[in-house]
């Protein structure tokens, strides 16, 4: 029998995208997907049945609300219903088409053909609920910021994916000049779509690692290793609690790049990067959201 799974509409003033994401996200929802339909967004949230009562829902949909009220705009219209797994896991599809991302990325989704878009990167991708699909400015942050540190030439780097979700950005990484790729995600599902991510994009496992766990498993998984970098793109409060332990996988020229953050978090952040020996090179910013890339001091 398939897994049931809430799917969660939400119709709002496109200036409340990135705080319905959030919501969604602190929620425990497993994917989104959002399209624009006149002067609307329209975002759908996946989370799986048995993690949520009508109850739970009722309060993330005035939540939704608040935060419309005191940004003094057009409160949300918030609606639910069940779906069957394959239901979920095609009904957003057929509104993902190829996207350019940076100077050198495309991001095609697996069922569709490539166009030929000259010396773009072609990374495929198959998300499943897994997050990131390269719609999400935070992910789109940390492509461009990848683009600093690869040109597409081959390197020795061996790099980290904290949190890897689809695999988008380790998967990048290799793709544009990475030699190996250690990455983890606490959920599963992430683990099953990274998987499926690598062997559409030719990714084989001894240039690829990938288990479920933390912090605490990538050490694990290193060992003696050092990353020459790593990325980070989950929420700040998570972001700030493995600051302290970041310096154990990294040598004095480890770079960082780190995302999930809110405008308003970035300061606390930036500050306490810097008690623990990191220096924050740049912080660029989209919409709500900001990147903010490190290396060692």
């Amino acid at each position: 029998m398939a897994n049931s799974w809430w799917e969660i509409n939400i119709r709002c003033h496109p200036l409340l995208e990135d705080s319905v994401y959030w919501r969604t996200q602190d929620f425990g929802c497993r994917g989104t997907s959002s399209q624009y339909k006149g002067k609307h967004c329209l975002i759908s949230a996946y989370l799986p049945q048995d993690q949520a009562q009508l109850l739970d829902l009722s309060a993330l949909a005035l939540w939704m609300r608040q935060d419309a009220i005191v940004a003094e705009l057009p409160e949300p219209t918030v609606k639910w219903n069940t779906i069957d797994e394959e239901d979920w896991s095609s009904s957003w599809k057929e509104h993902w088409q190829p996207q350019e991302i940076g100077d050198r990325f495309l991001i095609c989704p697996a069922w569709l053909e490539a166009p030929d878009m000259g010396d773009r990167v072609v990374l495929r991708l198959d998300p499943g609920v897994a997050f990131g699909t390269g719609a999400h400015p935070t992910t789109q942050l940390c492509l461009e910021s990848m683009e600093m540190r690869f040109d597409g030439t081959p390197t020795d780097h061996l790099v980290a994916d904290i949190g890897c979700g689809s695999g988008i950005l380790a998967i990048g990484a290799l793709l544009l000049g990475a030699k190996t790729a250690y990455a983890v995600d606490i959920d599963p599902l992430c683990l099953r779509a990274t998987e499926e991510n690598m062997a559409l994009n030719g990714i084989t496992p001894d240039r690829m690692s990938i288990e479920q766990g933390s912090f605490d498993r990538l050490q694990a998984m290193l060992g003696d290793q050092k990353v020459d970098g790593f990325f980070c793109n989950i929420l700040a409060e998570v972001i700030v609690d493995l600051i302290p332990q970041m310096e154990s996988i990294s040598h004095k020229k480890t770079w960082g790049v780190l995302s999930g953050i809110l405008l308003d978090q970035a300061k606390g952040i930036s500050d306490a990067l810097e008690q623990n020996g990191w220096i924050v090179a740049t912080l660029w910013k989209r919409q709500e959201w900001c990147c903010i890339n490190v290396r060692r001091s």
